[in-house]
């Protein structure tokens, strides 16, 4: 059985973090393992609040994953602190593993920053290199790039200017885009749009957790990049069009959908 390995935040609501990831895991049919980098309290409306976990409990959880279960894929989220970074990168240098996907959380949906200001400069010098495939949104690959970016003129640009610093596909998600949801993977000088119109669902709580872990899954069952994206894409959509409703929010996804449509 593939195995992937999932190290961010805990959401405690059930719809993004740790917990959106390894509910991803299972439904692409691979083994979930988690390394927690910090606690939220935060529900379909908001986060509330952030505690980051200490670096030497997470080189820890880190230690106990590598040296037993070794993953086929790795998927980073939520690490909120630079000393976090660093030891990440140290330990992912040590162990090797083949897939590194990390999904660059800077700010929640609902504005809470969860990237600490000097955490940036650590990301993008000693985690983004390690990268097999790095999947920032418009805002944030705009961050990291310097350059705002709005349109797919401007999603290009970023992504070529990236791809100068860092080995790793880009794929930059359009999701926050106004009148459509086109994703852009960049790989080795290689454009390739993903087109998807603006589905009619409010609740899309956890999509960029659960697109990177569905990446890093289908990186681990041994497709290529162009085609770990495909799949997760058409993952990720049918998890949206399920249509689940639940808090008062902008609710979470049906991570189950292809797993129910099997059985009825």
């Amino acid at each position: 059985m593939k195995t992937v390995l999932t190290i961010a935040g805990s959401d405690c609501s059930g719809g993004a973090g740790i917990q959106a990831d390894l509910k991803t895991m299972m439904a692409h049919g691979v083994y979930g393992m988690s390394v927690i980098t910090a606690l939220t309290a935060q529900n379909t409306l908001g986060v509330s609040k952030v505690s980051k976990v200490e670096d030497e409990m997470v080189k820890a959880q880190l230690e106990s994953v590598f040296g037993d279960i070794s993953p086929d894929a790795v998927k980073i989220g939520m690490v909120h602190a630079s000393s976090t970074i660093e030891m990440i990168a140290g330990i992912l240098k040590k162990y090797r593993p083949k897939h590194i996907v990390v999904d660059t959380v800077m700010v929640s949906s609902s504005g809470k920053a969860l990237l600490e200001k000097d955490a940036m400069k650590a990301l993008q010098e000693k985690l983004l290199p390690l990268a097999t495939v790095i999947t920032p949104n418009m805002e944030e690959a705009g961050r990291l790039a310097g350059i705002s970016v709005k349109n797919q003129k401007e999603q290009l640009q970023v992504a070529r200017k990236l791809s100068e610093s860092y080995p790793a596909a880009i794929l930059i998600k359009g999701g926050h885009a106004v009148d459509n949801a086109d994703d852009l993977l960049y790989v080795c000088g290689k454009e390739v749009w993903f087109l998807g119109a603006k589905l009619d669902n409010p609740n899309t709580h956890g999509t960029g957790c659960t697109l990177s872990s569905a990446i890093a899954s289908n990186l681990a069952l041994g497709y290529d990049v162009e085609e770990s994206v495909r799949r997760a894409k058409e993952y990720i959509t049918g998890a949206i069009q399920a249509g689940l409703d639940l808090g008062n929010g902008s609710g979470p996804l049906r991570h189950d959908w292809n797993i129910t449509k099997k059985t009825k």
